[in-house]
């Protein structure tokens, strides 16, 4: 760790989707420098074991870590599961901020409603989740909805394209109506919030866990007096396992998606 308030913040995410929480964090600490790595080589996380979603992210955390990041998000729901407790255990001096699915703020909203959440089959089946149901579920009825290749569907790109209209479809269709809420556990899946939505019908509500990241981010750097200078405007540097121009170009396209 640089310990500096002028090193960077180190975000990483199996693929392109934690590209949706950077945004709530450069939009929450437009000061600060983002170093963003995208591990699509080894994408989706969601389909792989814990032990390799461990090992795949502590090797990503020390690159970062050797090159000067301040502090660490985890921008993915699955790796937030199955590898922060080790990671802090690791580093105990390096805010280490991760990600879960927005499940309080919906139950919060709907304590009454039924709750879909979209995840993979590995956050969902991790006691991270299972922990969190049971302590926001309430009187709610959390409907968790897998949604295996989704996440690898969204890597791709072209997210107008038909089949993954017709995919979404498939997964969630069954519920068009009968649902209060959405709670999009997979930082992959707030690029397909349209294509969700018109699945769905009108009247569901979404939630996801980026802003409440951004905020954390914020909190865990003032505590450790972190925070960057507000005279400076920050940086955001893109990075990948799939170190292609035409990955890169990807991440900067999803970056300035509206």
């Amino acid at each position: 760790m640089s310990g500096e308030r002028e090193g960077f913040v180190g975000v990483f995410d199996s693929g392109l989707g934690g590209i949706s929480v950077l945004r709530a964090l450069v939009d929450e600490l437009p000061h600060e420098d983002f170093r963003y790595f995208g591990d699509s080589a080894n994408a989706p996380y969601g389909e792989k074991t814990e032990a390799q979603v461990l090992d795949l992210s502590r090797d990503i955390v020390e690159r970062l870590l050797a090159d000067g990041a301040k502090a660490i998000v985890i921008a993915c729901n699955t790796a937030t599961s199955a590898a922060a407790a080790a990671l802090r255990a690791a580093h105990p001096d390096v805010p280490i901020v991760g990600i879960e699915p927005a499940l309080k703020p919906a139950a919060r909203a709907f304590p009454h409603g039924r709750i879909l959440v979209m995840a993979t089959e590995m956050t969902l089946g991790l006691e991270k989740y299972h922990e969190l149901a049971r302590a926001w579920g309430g009187e709610c009825e959390v409907v968790p909805v897998p949604c295996p290749g989704l996440a690898a569907r969204i890597e791709r790109g072209d997210l107008d394209a038909p089949d993954l209209a017709e995919m979404v479809g498939r997964l969630v269709g069954d519920y068009a109506g009968k649902v209060d809420a959405v709670v999009l556990g997979c930082t992959h899946y707030p690029f397909v919030r349209a294509q969700i939505s018109r699945a769905l019908g009108p009247g569901a509500a979404f939630f996801d866990g980026g802003a409440g990241t951004a905020r954390q981010l914020r909190k865990r750097l003032s505590e450790e007096g972190l925070l960057a200078e507000r005279s400076r405007a920050g940086r955001v540097e893109f990075a990948s396992s799939l170190d292609t121009p035409e990955e890169l170009a990807l991440y900067q396209r999803f970056f300035l998606l509206p």
